[in-house]
């Protein structure tokens, strides 16, 4: 569960909670495709989808719409 940032504020940056699931949710995929092609442990008490949730709120991914 994502505790920091908040959902509402995570939503805000991408539209909606829908998109926010969606975004964060493919990115978490993504990171864990990488961590087993490279081997790559995560660090200690971070899991992907809390990755993939600051990596929102930083602005380094960005939803876009098709």
């Amino acid at each position: 569960m994502i505790h920091e940032p908040s959902i509402d504020t995570l939503a805000e940056r991408v539209g909606s909670k829908y998109a926010l699931c969606i975004v964060a949710a493919k990115r978490a995929r993504q990171i864990i495709s990488a961590s087993k092609n490279k081997s790559k442990e995560f660090p200690e008490n971070e899991k992907p989808l809390t990755i993939a949730a600051n990596e929102i709120f930083d602005g380094k991914v960005i939803a876009t719409k098709f």
